[in-house]
């Protein structure tokens, strides 16, 4: 056993386990580009070597701790100037921690007080920085052009005393955290927050979007102001039910601040509570309750929001000041019908589907200017003709799309319903350029992603529809129906081991649909479709029993039955349930039916070229 002193550098990715939850894929290969570009040839330079990989950093032992400090900015220089085009949610920042101890070597590896102090002082350094010890502090002196802030005496987790720590600012006027003001460089930043989502205290978990549509809206005022940095919605609802302190998921987040709250509506009457959080220090900044009549559901949203400002001091353009005045619609029943339809649309059945569209007429008949609920109607009448066959004009689709965008027409998802509905009725390149519009006027909208996905898919490009799928389920935590469809897209492309991650995926979300809609069969559907696709037969048929239990009538519990029994082996019942499906079938899937790589155990038996025949115009049919 050998003792000695060495600077060990401890590094790890921020928001680790959030990125993961997202993205579990694209994290890992992220990560991974990152440590064969930027860590460890940066390491190597600096002449210190890697002992240990985990799973989201490392560890680096350096002979010369001034070394190890200049590799640390190196990095992370590296790492800003990678992270340059990278949307925040999907940024890979680093925190690092160095000390300067003894340490024990054995077999190797490194151990002792030396390590587990680099490692701790890494947990409190702030993303996209470098943190040190006091020992650190004193051996490099004025060997480096850096300046070490004191951040006080830290109780660091398992450590029984309190540790010294500082941080590292180059003094250059390039650096990412560095302008130059004079001769002298200073940090100058923009406030950050993080908006959980609000808990609904309503005792009922139909109100669950309710409190859902609130905390959107008020992460959609906040993101509209520029002095100000928002995690997105995509990121935040990661963290919806979670009971980590908040210190730490604003740690996680990479943000200073923290806003939650609840909602509790009963009748005509609704109380919010909104808490601004520090999450340096845990304590509160500020903190309100609102017991209030319905019909101020928007003040209230605006009251909270100008609040947020006034607290952090942020100075609002005049522009911005009447941006985040401006409500969806002024009638909060409408709103409130609008939400409940969104829900009711994302299962997706024929009965779920008929109860969107009433809530989207009903919220337009309540107020004809609500360029949503129109814009609502029309995926709705997109997806019965798709899906379900049903008999709706394209002149009558286009007309709702069109009424969307005459109130707004810089709004992405009446775009995204319009190209549908082009895309449907043979218009396939007018169709891709209204797409392209609506992601170039919000690439962040879950609609006009997920809705292009499936018109990259039905369009015979599956690859390119992958993206596109991936950014729809990191803007909708709950979207049980992207990552079900990633499963079965990259299965057909043999990329088996991402296909499974993203199985999985779909079945924890898919579960947590069904929690809150026992009756809906989507979510059951896409349970079955998956498991058959990974291999594990009998959980498939059974999860197959409880989706035909439920919905034995709708075409699509029909067509994705008929996969899974293709996938199972199950030949007889793959034909039967085709069968049944042909009459019921929409344009959308009579289009999938030659390219489903599901179907492929069927695709010598002549039965299923009669099927094909019978449903596409391509291979000879109607």
């Amino acid at each position: 056993m050998e003792r000695r002193l060495s600077a060990i550098l401890s590094a790890d990715v921020v928001g680790y386990s959030r990125l993961m939850g997202a993205n579990e894929v694209a994290t890992l290969t992220a990560l991974n580009e990152r440590r064969a570009e930027i860590l460890e040839p940066t390491i190597e330079r600096h002449q210190g070597r890697v002992f240990k990989l985990t799973g989201d950093g490392l560890l680096a032992e350096f002979a010369s701790v001034v070394s190890a400090v200049e590799c640390a900015i190196a990095i992370q220089c590296e790492m800003h100037t990678k992270n340059a085009d990278v949307p925040d949610d999907r940024r890979i920042d680093l925190r690092i921690g160095i000390n300067l101890g003894d340490v024990i070597i054995q077999d190797g590896d490194i151990y002792g007080d030396g390590v587990n102090l680099a490692a701790r002082i890494e947990g409190v350094a702030a993303p996209g920085r470098v943190a040190v010890s006091e020992s650190v502090r004193e051996h490099v002196g004025s060997r480096l052009d850096v300046r070490f802030e004191d951040r006080g005496n830290q109780q660091l987790k398992n450590i029984d005393h309190p540790v010294r720590v500082y941080e590292v600012v180059p003094n250059l006027v390039d650096h990412p955290r560095a302008r130059a003001k004079g001769s002298d460089a200073t940090v100058e930043e923009k406030p950050s927050i993080a908006v959980l989502p609000f808990d609904n205290m309503s005792g009922d978990a139909e109100q669950e979007y309710f409190s859902n549509g609130i905390t959107e809206d008020i992460i959609t005022d906040l993101s509209k102001i520029s002095g100000l940095f928002v995690v997105g919605r995509h990121t935040s609802f990661g963290y919806k039910g979670s009971s980590q302190n908040m210190s730490r998921i604003a740690a996680e987040l990479g943000v200073r601040y923290l806003l939650e709250g609840s909602v509790r509506k009963a009748g005509n009457r609704v109380r919010i509570t909104g808490q601004l959080i520090d999450g340096v220090g845990g304590g509160h900044v500020w903190a309100e309750r609102y017991d209030r009549d319905l019909d101020d559901i928007f003040a209230i949203q605006d009251e909270i929001t100008r609040t947020i400002v006034e607290q952090l001091k942020i100075r609002l353009v005049p522009a911005e000041l009447e941006a985040i005045g401006k409500a969806p619609t002024d009638n909060v029943e409408a709103y409130q019908l609008y939400l409940k339809g969104r829900q009711f649309f994302h299962h997706s059945t024929k009965y779920f589907l008929r109860l969107a569209r009433q809530m989207f007429v009903q919220a337009t008949e309540l107020d004809p200017k609500f360029a949503r609920a129109y814009a609502g109607i029309a995926n709705c009448d997109c997806r019965q003709v798709g899906w379900y066959g049903e008999l709706i004009a394209e002149d009558s689709i286009l007309a709702i799309a069109n009424q969307a965008l005459a109130l707004d027409a810089d709004l992405a998802e009446a775009h995204a319903a319009r190209a549908d509905a082009l895309s449907f009725f043979g218009h396939k390149d007018e169709a891709e350029a209204v797409f392209q519009k609506a992601l170039a006027l919000d690439p962040d909208s879950f609609d006009v992603n997920f809705l292009f996905a499936r018109f990259c898919l039905r369009s015979g490009e599956p690859e390119k529809s992958v993206p596109f799928y991936i950014r729809a389920l990191e803007l909708q935590p709950d979207d049980y129906q992207s990552p079900a469809m990633l499963e079965f897209i990259l299965r057909g492309l043999r990329r088996i081991e991402e296909s499974h991650l993203y199985g999985e995926m779909g079945i924890k979300r898919a579960l947590e649909a069904l929690r809150q809609y026992p009756e809906s069969s989507r979510p059951a559907q896409l349970i079955a479709a998956s498991l058959a696709g990974m291999g594990r037969a009998e959980e498939a048929r059974v999860w197959l029993d409880r989706a035909i239990a439920l919905d034995p009538g709708d075409s699509q519990t029909l067509y994705n039955a008929a996969c899974t029994y293709a996938q199972l082996g199950d030949i007889e019942e793959a034909f039967e349930a085709l069968e049944q499906w042909l009459p019921r079938a929409g344009i959308e899937k009579r289009m999938w039916l030659v390219n489903d790589c599901d179907f492929d155990p069927l695709r010598d038996d002549p039965r299923f070229q009669k099927v094909l025949a019978d449903a596409t115009p391509e291979a000879g049919g109607p």
